[in-house]
């Protein structure tokens, strides 16, 4: 494909604000794409742009009342700064969630694709709210696939939910998964000394979650799944990575189980801490793709997920993982089984990481969202 210039409008990015799995995708694609383009990446940050990996990186600092608000005054700005970097004209414009939509609206007239990582539907646990913010939010969903010239989303799932959502015809929205740099999340540790740095029995199984504690992440199911479990495999102990409205309350639920609430922590230590883990749930009621699952694997770990979204799409059940409905008690279950086999769960785990390198990798992602673009490009010459 010939050489693009190409416009990324992404509300967080690795190297400066940051706030979930949004980060990690778009970031990572833009570093592919950069290998072969000229990709520019308007995001929120301080300090002066910078170069990171081919990627150009142009910061803005939004204000606002609340979250649509500021979601409106970042885009202003944003578009303050690409019109900064606009001659010769991009080729491409790519925006990511709903965050940045205004930005897109102010931009319909050019070539544009809109990817849905998640929607606010989703993100509220597979249930409607008459409740602000979720009204506008969804509504803002809506506008921005009714005039974004092409969407994505992020697995097959995803894709259907949006388009009974938001009435998408079937031509204009396609599927790219996420992708994952395996060798990021390895790490020749000791498990025994981790897990005593911690404050956890080295000698005992440990199952990790890892996400926000919040309803759609499903980590009250998994709390309330522990005494189930412990019933059977006494030694079971539990690490929950992650910050959320729910943890106070998931703490006093806890308050009698081998569990730890470890809040955030630096790449580093989580990388250290999955490569010792034994299991690594993913109870979630929701979950458009699941970056955990692909880190999980990365790691050679055995994963006991929700049979929900791209986890379902993804994983082939007692192969590479096992596939749980995401109530607690079947969610005891599946860790039971994963627990009471090691070698099973070693095998499963090697399974995973094997599929990461044939299926996950930003190589492979690149090559297909190029691919979408082309087929923008395509279409526009058409209708011409």
């Amino acid at each position: 494909m010939e050489n693009l210039k190409i416009a990324f409008f992404c509300w967080e990015s690795l190297y400066a604000e940051r706030v979930g799995g949004l980060a990690s995708a778009a970031t990572n694609l833009a570093e592919t794409l950069a290998q072969d383009h000229e990709v520019h990446f308007f995001t929120r940050g301080e300090g002066k742009d910078v170069e990171i990996d081919g990627v150009q990186y142009h910061y803005c600092r939004p204000s606002g009342e609340d979250i649509v608000r500021y979601c409106s005054d970042m885009s202003r700005k944003m578009i303050d700064r690409f019109h900064e970097f606009d001659a010769p004209s991009f080729d491409l414009l790519h925006f990511h969630d709903w965050h940045v939509v205004d930005a897109l609206k102010r931009l319909q007239d050019r070539e544009t694709l809109l990817t849905y990582h998640s929607t606010e539907y989703g993100r509220n646990g597979n249930t409607f709210s008459d409740s602000w913010p979720f009204t506008e939010i969804s509504r803002i969903e809506r506008y921005g696939a009714s005039i974004a010239k092409h969407i994505t989303a992020v697995s097959s799932t995803l894709r259907r939910e949006a388009m009974g959502l938001y009435r998408i015809p079937e031509w204009k929205i396609d599927v790219i998964h996420n992708g994952i740099v395996p060798d990021l999340y390895q790490a020749d540790v000791d498990p025994e000394a981790v897990k005593r740095d911690y404050g956890f029995d080295p000698d005992s199984s440990l199952i990790l979650f890892v996400g926000r504690l919040a309803w759609q992440k499903g980590p009250d199911m998994l709390v309330d799944a522990a005494p189930t479990l412990l019933r059977e495999h006494a030694d079971g102990q539990f690490a929950f990575i992650g910050e959320g409205e729910m943890r106070r309350d998931l703490e006093a639920r806890a308050r009698s189980l081998p569990v730890r609430f470890l809040g955030r922590l630096s790449d580093a230590d989580y990388v250290s801490l999955l490569n010792a883990s034994d299991i690594v749930a993913i109870p979630s009621r929701n979950e458009p793709f699941g970056l955990v699952l692909l880190e999980a694997w990365s790691a050679g770990r055995s994963v006991v997920a929700s049979d929900v979204g791209g986890l379902s799409e993804n994983i082939e059940h007692g192969t590479d993982g096992v596939k749980v409905r995401p109530r607690p008690d079947s969610i005891a279950r599946g860790l039971s089984r994963v627990a009471g086999s090691p070698e099973k769960a070693l095998a499963m785990g090697r399974e995973g990481l094997d599929k990461v390198k044939k299926e996950f990798l930003w190589t492979r992602v690149g090559e297909r969202t190029e691919e979408i673009y082309r087929k923008i490009a395509n279409r526009d010459t058409i209708l011409c």
